[in-house]
């Protein structure tokens, strides 16, 4: 793919926000492999789904011939970026880090191509070049080409100055640090182009001028627009918490959920900048959906095409069943349909004694579908929870005919979030 091409499917995606100029980077691109980074710091043991837009943006410049660097910031990870935070965030020590790192490893694996080839992706770790620099070289090398106006001119530095619990010189010198990020890149692996989400600019914009004024070399900086949903929830956010990658911390079936269950106006737009699939076909896709909305198929393949790229063929092929299997009634599920389900659904073991006329407001509470008695009455008593598909009345309690196959029970809230119970 030439760099008009690669430059048009991004612009025909919306991934472009800000950048350097347009035409000069086509004009490299043109010329032949450029190498392409983007940073991801190791706050947490899996990455999630909002760092999936620059994520796949490395890897469609893999695809178009180019060299992938993915830095997971061991450095920058004990620092913090002050980006999106009101207030200072927990640092993490060295051997947390190390930990979260190699649990990266494989989910970056999954997406980016790391093997021999014309353009393998590289995996750095930017505490080998960092932890080794004395305060006074930092200074020296790096901080007397930075000014004090350039960094305050940043806004998520300006808007935490200004607030009440203002920032730290340890999070104010996180721009630096990247900014000596991509220096390093560029001297010792011929880096080029650095990508981020939209909130990255500064740091990026701060990174180009230090190699400017270090190395005289001209360079590129691209940055994405941040994902938010059209109900202004942040992407990536359940009523639980994050969308995590990890399908430990969030299972296939859960994934594929989750984008089956966004709204019409996110349907194309996700599936514009998070798959893999040709624009072409992906207009086609959303003139089917817009004939028949109410099958939801731009949703359904999103879907799939979510947890193919992350899990494999396989895990979608099971996600997919999973989702049909609750097309039918509780009651017509067979036990190979639990079985299968029991890896897919958030599960609960409970002792059989326990949970047998046991009080649905402590059932609820125990498979986490509300996090107080007091939430758990309100959601019953306004007939939001449902045993086996029958909406429960106040006051309801399980019966050993409640159990399906004399073992499984499903309990749902509202119309989508089910879990599934087991008694042992």
């Amino acid at each position: 793919m030439d760099g008009q091409a690669l430059i048009d499917d991004l612009q025909a995606r919306e991934l472009v926000h800000d950048s350097t100029d347009l035409g000069e980077l086509r004009d490299r691109l043109d010329a032949g492999p450029i190498t392409v980074y983007s940073g991801f710091d190791p706050t947490a043991d899996s990455l999630h789904i909002g760092h999936l837009v620059p994520l796949l943006l490395l890897r469609r410049f893999q695809d178009a011939g180019h060299r992938p660097i993915a830095l997971a910031g061991g450095a920058t990870g004990m620092i913090g970026d002050p980006g999106g935070r009101s207030e200072e965030r927990n640092l993490l020590d060295a051997a947390t880090l190390t930990a979260n790192l190699a649990a990266l490893r494989p989910q970056l694996a999954q997406l980016l191509d790391f093997r021999d080839g014309p353009a393998p992706a590289q995996l750095v770790d930017n505490r080998d070049w960092t932890q080794e620099i004395s305060v006074l070289d930092f200074l020296r090398d790096v901080g007397k080409h930075v000014t004090v106006n350039q960094m305050l001119a940043k806004d998520s530095v300006k808007s935490r100055v200004q607030s009440e619990h203002g920032i730290s010189f340890t999070e104010f010198s996180y721009m630096l640090l990247q900014a000596n990020d991509y220096w390093w890149l560029h001297e010792h692996r011929g880096c080029e182009l650095q990508i981020g989400g939209s909130d990255q600019w500064g740091n990026i914009t701060a990174g180009i001028d230090l190699i400017r004024r270090r190395s005289g070399h001209s360079v590129f900086g691209l940055t994405v627009p941040l994902v938010t949903r059209s109900d202004g929830q942040k992407f990536g956010k359940t009523a639980g918490g994050a969308v995590w990658l990890d399908p430990d911390r969030t299972s296939p079936y859960e994934l594929y959920q989750y984008f089956v269950n966004v709204d019409d106006q996110d349907a194309r737009r996700f599936l514009l900048q998070l798959t893999l699939l040709e624009v072409g076909e992906i207009v086609e896709i959303v003139a089917d959906h817009d004939a028949a909305p109410e099958r939801r198929q731009a949703q359904r393949r999103l879907g799939s095409e979510m947890v193919r790229l992350i899990h494999g063929e396989a895990a979608a092929a099971e996600a997919e069943a999973a989702s049909q299997s609750f097309t039918q009634k509780v009651a017509s599920l067979t036990l190979d349909d639990f079985d299968l389900l029991a890896d897919e659904l958030p599960t609960t073991e409970i002792d059989r004694s326990t949970l047998l006329d046991g009080d649905l407001v402590d059932l609820v509470l125990l498979t986490g579908l509300e996090t107080s008695k007091g939430a758990a009455r309100r959601t019953i008593d306004g007939g939001g929870i449902y045993v086996n598909d029958e909406q429960a009345a106040p006051g309801r309690r399980i019966e050993p005919s409640d159990l399906r196959h004399d073992r499984y029970l499903v309990v749902r809230k509202g119309k989508r979030t089910r879990h599934l119970v087991v008694a042992s």
